[in-house]
């Protein structure tokens, strides 16, 4: 299995079929709140299963990926879709209750007998128990760890360590290409678990597996 990351939180998971999470479309309207994001755009990419965690501009471009893709966006529930089935599970952006912007899916699947997840924005200042049953035993979690409208630090740390994954991959923190996020430096601090920085934007997922007890992080480059 391969994961390819576009920036911010999206990404292309390629197995026997293809996932594209959280695509993002033009940004420009960013630029007038001043806030940067110079990640690439997204081109000629077609997928399987297209899921959207959000209703956010940076997550929500359903329209620019090809094929003929099943759609699964920004709702909770169980699904069946091209991969079997997705559990979507109900959480928020922020750590009031979503009051301040809204709710967020995390999306749990498994693709070539590897569980993953994907945590969207989430912003809770904690992992509930009902989430973390729901979400149940996972390979691989896509965690955001750049603070500000996300987890962060040590309460990204908090959610590696409850679910146990082989192998975690940081996403939605500050590069050279966005301004308004933390690098990963706090969370992988918090952590202390053993880090592998790539200096490419894609991964073979089975080489890097850890162990429940001693999982891998792999830190991708930004594409550019």
């Amino acid at each position: 299995m391969r994961i390819r990351w576009f920036g911010q939180s999206t990404f292309l998971i390629s197995g026997e079929r293809t996932v594209f999470i959280d695509p993002f479309g033009d940004m420009d309207v960013l630029a007038g709140r001043g806030l940067r994001f110079d990640y690439p755009p997204i081109e000629g990419v077609e997928a399987d299963l297209l899921l959207a965690t959000h209703e956010h501009v940076d997550h929500h471009a359903v329209e620019v990926i090809g094929g003929s893709p099943v759609i699964l966006r920004s709702t909770a529930g169980t699904f069946e879709s091209p991969v079997g089935e997705v559990i979507a599970v109900a959480s928020e952006h922020d750590e009031v209750a979503g009051t301040e912007r809204g709710p967020n899916t995390i999306f749990r699947f498994t693709l070539d007998g590897l569980r993953l997840s994907h945590f969207g924005d989430f912003g809770q200042a904690e992992l509930r128990p009902e989430q973390r049953k729901a979400i149940g035993d996972l390979d691989v979690l896509l965690l955001p760890v750049g603070a500000g409208p996300t987890v962060g630090g040590e309460s990204a740390a908090a959610i590696v360590r409850a679910l146990r994954p082989r192998l975690v991959i940081p996403m939605h923190y500050g590069t050279e290409a966005v301004n308004f996020l933390d690098p990963p430096d706090e969370f992988l601090a918090a952590l202390g678990a053993r880090v592998e920085r790539l200096n490419e934007s894609e991964l073979e997922v089975e080489q890097l597996l850890g162990t429940p007890e001693d999982p891998t992080v792999a830190l991708l480059a930004p594409p550019s």
